[in-house]
């Protein structure tokens, strides 16, 4: 059963393929040659279209790098100085807490 089922799916695939090819024949705008030629001249300008989206990708990449660096320090110095409002604030409540203390054991 498993035989033939992958004969009729590669059956159907080859199938397919050649009626795609007719099709394509059938409905393409140019001649063969000069799709070939098209063909070409986008296979040789590949590389340099790889080059140029792997410079962009890495521009890219360093400008995410620095944006997220800056929000970062951004961020720390937020945390900064909120460390240091918490540490004046606990310090001021306790320089109250031992106010009322001392008052209270004058009393």
């Amino acid at each position: 059963m498993s035989h033939r089922r992958s004969g009729l799916f590669i059956g159907g695939v080859l199938l397919g393929t050649a009626l795609g090819t007719v099709a394509g024949w059938l409905s393409a705008p140019r001649p063969g040659r000069e799709t070939r030629e098209i063909l070409k001249k986008s296979a040789e300008a590949l590389p340099e279209l790889a080059e140029d989206l792997s410079a962009n990708l890495q521009l890219q990449a360093n400008r995410l790098s620095v944006s997220a660096l800056q929000r970062w320090d951004d961020t720390l110095d937020q945390l900064k100085e909120a460390l240091n409002a918490g540490i004046e604030a606990a310090n001021a409540q306790r320089q109250t807490l031992e106010g009322i203390k001392k008052e209270d054991d004058a009393a």
